[in-house]
C-alpha cells in the first residue's frame, strides 16, 4: 500500500484564523495471510501564520490536502528527507511486524 497521511485537528488564532498548529499522523499496512501489519507515526507542526501575507488562506477555506502539504514542507524545512524519513520508519514498523525481533507472552 501507500502511506496515508491525515490531519487530525487544526489549532488556530481567535484573531484571525491562521493555522498555529497542525496535528498529523501517517500510517501504512500490509496484509500477510490473516494478519493485518501496520506501521504509524503521529505528530504535529507549529507555524507562524501571516494574515497580511498574500498566500494566507482562511480558516474556511483550508483544505485537508492544503494542510498536509503544509506538514510535509515543514517537516522537509527540517530535514531534507523528513516526509521519506517518516515514511522509512513506517515500512521498517511494518517489516519488523512481519519479523519479529522479540516476542511476548507466557509458556501456560
Amino acid at each position: 500500500m501507500a502511506v496515508v497521511w491525515t490531519i487530525s485537528q487544526l489549532e488556530r488564532q481567535a484573531s484571525d484564523g491562521g493555522v498555529t498548529t497542525a496535528h498529523w499522523s501517517a500510517s501504512d499496512s500490509e496484509v500477510v495471510g490473516e494478519v493485518t501489519h501496520i506501521g504509524s507515526c503521529y505528530s504535529s507542526c507549529n507555524f507562524s501564520p501571516d494574515s497580511s501575507a498574500g498566500d494566507f488562506i482562511a480558516f474556511a477555506d483550508i483544505t485537508e490536502v492544503t494542510a498536509i502539504a503544509w506538514v510535509k514542507a515543514t517537516l522537509d524545512a527540517m530535514t531534507a528527507d523528513s516526509v521519506s524519513g517518516v515514511e522509512t520508519s513506517i515500512a521498517e514498523q511494518i517489516a519488523i511486524s512481519k519479523t519479529p525481533v522479540s516476542i511476548a507472552g507466557l509458556p501456560w
